[in-house]
């Protein structure tokens, strides 16, 4: 788990729309061990996903699976750019993210299989989850409608004096949605701590971005709004961790919201279902070839910052391992009993008694489940089935 955050690298795809640059790039501060430590988190979250896609074709994921194939370094270089006491709302293509914040690959494999010991118990799909101790919350499906929330969570820290960020994420379809101006209106007037991260990979679903707007440039809506925009290569991990640094810094010193646009690339379809016949013939494969951002940044590990091969395998073989072990618990975990469906309510205790078949039988919920929340903690009054 991140041991610590320093500062950041810029890209060369475009400039603030309001916003100066520093002088210095946050990254130039990392060190050798965290270079490498943003290595891992995109490694382990495109592994992770390669596995819920072999269990998703196995039939062992229930619902949908959605991919951030060629999106790795935008989840997990804005992740790596927060404290550990910030907190963070990501969307379904933020797993990297939430790893970061200290998700676990068995939980999020357990969430995705609908186990009775997933950190929703079998009641959510995905990465529906979250936990405010490890300072991620839980994403709902409306496009935007996380930009409001986060701006009302931030207005907590502001008024608390609480010297803490937030990040939230949104699409580039979610920017023409009311909840996403109405948010970030909001959070601007009352100088919330709060980025605004929009993460444009050129489609909302199957809509081209050229059909659902005619703004050239995203970043140029935070001269409406009258605040500081920056726009950043998304598949360059270090100018991704650059531009969001700069942004929480600012949000820290008091200076209220910013907004940052990354320029990235969705490799898959909205979902595992979606075969992506609307996109161009090749355009899929040149993103693979010519940009992608595990590629792009192991080279530059090599080149630029003096890794090892070793080094980089080894990360590569850790992940694995670490993938494989999380699939094996994950699989020996059941689903959740019908009952368990009464756990948790407002009816305490529930009125409904088990089938005579079941009575003395544990389950997953009686060693996971909290009273004051969702999670994967232990707690001392045990639920019965």
């Amino acid at each position: 788990m991140p041991t610590g955050r320093r500062t950041p690298r810029r890209s060369a795809t475009g400039g603030p729309a309001v916003a100066a640059r520093d002088s210095e790039s946050p990254s130039t501060q990392l060190s050798s061990e965290q270079r490498l430590e943003l290595y891992y988190w995109m490694r382990l979250t495109r592994t992770l996903e390669e596995r819920l896609v072999a269990l998703y074709r196995q039939t062992k994921v229930v619902g949908g699976l959605f991919r951030s194939l060629g999106q790795e370094a935008d989840a997990v270089g804005s992740a790596f750019a927060l404290e550990r006491r910030d907190v963070l709302s990501p969307l379904i293509r933020n797993l990297g993210s939430m790893l970061v914040k200290g998700a676990t690959p068995v939980e999020i494999l357990r969430q995705y299989m609908a186990k009775g010991d997933s950190p929703t118990r079998g009641r959510e799909l995905n990465i529906h989850f979250g936990d405010t101790e490890r300072g991620f919350i839980g994403q709902i499906s409306p496009l935007g409608d996380m930009v409001p929330v986060m701006a009302g969570v931030t207005l907590s820290f502001k008024m608390r004096g609480e010297d803490r960020v937030g990040l939230v994420y949104a699409g580039d379809g979610a920017t023409s949605t009311g909840a996403f101006h109405e948010g970030i209106n909001f959070a601007a007037v009352q100088r919330c701590p709060l980025v605004v991260v929009v993460e444009n990979n050129g489609y909302a679903y199957s809509t081209p971005t050229s059909k659902q707007t005619a703004a050239a440039r995203f970043v140029d809506k935070a001269i409406g709004y009258g605040i500081p925009g920056e726009r950043a290569d998304g598949n360059d991990v270090l100018a991704v961790y650059d531009v969001t640094r700069r942004a929480v810094d600012r949000a820290r010193r008091g200076e209220g919201v910013s907004l940052v646009e990354l320029m990235t690339y969705r490799r898959k379809g909205h979902a595992e279902h979606d075969n992506q016949s609307y996109v161009p013939d090749g355009e899929v494969e040149r993103w693979e070839r010519e940009n992608d951002p595990l590629t792009r940044y192991s080279a530059r590990l090599r080149d630029e910052f003096d890794a090892s091969d070793d080094e980089i395998s080894s990360i590569d073989e850790r992940v694995r391992r670490d993938v494989d072990e999380a699939t094996d618990v994950a699989e020996r975990s059941g689903p959740p009993a019908p009952l368990d469906a009464l756990v948790g309510i407002y009816a305490d205790p529930p009125a409904e008694k088990p089938l005579w078949y079941r009575e003395g039988q544990e389950s997953a919920v009686a060693a996971h489940e909290r009273a004051e929340g969702w999670g994967t903690f232990n707690t001392t009054s045990k639920a019965s089935s």
